[in-house]
């Protein structure tokens, strides 16, 4: 098993990679299940995959779960689950020193976590991340949020979870889509600053996805580290060096928004096709050789993922996808900082960037 500390002050935590993890849940949290019955929440997919062994592994350790099922689905992640939520949370008289388990990916996380960062005024709770994208990712740094009609993540709180277990052997429950979509976070950590690891996700993404379980256990161990090292310096984006995690993800938001944050386009998609805008966007303004650019869009579609936006079919101009963003919470005084890159592994801050150059851009891309 590896573990990789995550330093925040006056929260540090552990993030434990390892297969079994699951099966040994009350051992693993030690400590922190106070109460005979532990609230679990979950979605209806992941429920199906490994409610039974949760409810195995508590009840060996003298617990039974108290479950909430959700929609699988980016649309849980909305006021009135959120509402819903903190209601049920209320209704089994959890109290502050109580730990609420998010058993799922990106949307159980980011929902339950919320809900635990308001519930009495902060609750704790435990990631329990179930997809790979979870794992490498959404489940580490504390960033909890609900989307709504004006955008993705724009009502959220910065809430540290107390432990983050991540199980590897939920992996091979995991679709192939979801898997592909969440390896776009492990190339993210290459593209914004290891061209060293990008280069080894060259030689063994395709192992990785096929199922090699030392590729995988290394890829997330990595990742995991590599995102605990920025979260400890910057843990609320104050400094700008926790932005750079957002390579990708202002232009894969906007494509998110466009298709109406449905099952068309998994986060982890638009993130691939963000990067691929991201990096072909440097390219066009002269900060990386094209055919870096183009490598990173190849090695996507080598993988099985789209790394054209014209595949997506979608019915709109550039000036719309930037509509989205003018919504980004990253917009600061009517300026919105933009991830782009001086080449592999090299990613930085832009304040420059026009939003009539990036629709200009975005055309072209659409056109391709």
């Amino acid at each position: 098993m590896a573990v990789i500390p995550v330093d925040v002050a006056g929260r540090p935590y552990e993030v434990r990679i390892g297969t079994g993890l699951l099966a040994n849940l009350v051992s693993e949290c030690r400590g922190r299940l106070r109460k005979a019955r532990v609230p679990v929440m979950t979605d209806t997919n992941v429920y199906a995959a490994w409610g039974a062994a949760i409810d195995h592994a508590l009840h060996q350790g003298g617990h039974e779960a108290a479950w909430r099922i959700l929609p699988a689905g980016e649309a849980s992640k909305s006021w009135d689950q959120l509402a819903a939520t903190t209601d049920w949370l209320l209704a089994q008289e959890v109290e502050r020193g109580d730990h609420v388990l998010a058993l799922g990916g990106g949307v159980i996380g980011d929902l339950t976590g919320f809900a635990a960062a308001i519930l009495k005024r902060g609750c704790q709770f435990i990631q329990l991340p179930t997809t790979l994208l979870a794992q490498v990712d959404s489940s580490v740094g504390g960033k909890t949020a609900i989307n709504t009609p004006a955008g993705k993540n724009l009502v959220g709180a910065f809430h540290q979870p107390a432990l983050v277990l991540a199980d590897l052997a939920a992996l091979d429950t995991l679709p192939p889509r979801e898997l592909r979509a969440g390896y776009a976070e492990v190339v993210k950590y290459g593209l914004l600053g290891d061209g060293t690891f990008f280069a080894w996700c060259d030689a063994n993404g395709a192992a990785l996805l096929a199922g090699d379980a030392g590729a995988r256990e290394y890829a997330i161990a990595h990742s995991v580290a590599a995102k605990a090292r920025i979260v400890a310096a910057d843990e609320r984006e104050t400094t700008g060096l926790r932005a750079l995690l957002n390579l990708g993800h202002t232009f894969g938001h906007a494509l998110e928004a466009q298709t109406g944050f449905s099952d068309r386009l998994l986060h982890g998609e638009g993130v691939a096709l963000g990067m691929v805008l991201a990096a072909r966007f440097s390219a066009a303004r002269g900060l990386m050789p094209r055919a870096s650019a183009e490598h990173v869009a190849r090695h996507f579609a080598e993988v099985g993922m789209a790394s054209e936006v014209a595949a997506l079919g979608l019915n709109c101009d550039g000036a719309e996808l930037v509509a989205h963003m003018r919504h980004d919470k990253k917009m600061d005084a009517g300026v919105l900082p933009f991830v782009l890159m001086h080449g592999i592994g090299h990613a930085f801050l832009a304040t420059d960037v026009a939003l009539d150059e990036v629709a200009a851009f975005l055309d072209g891309e659409l056109a391709r």
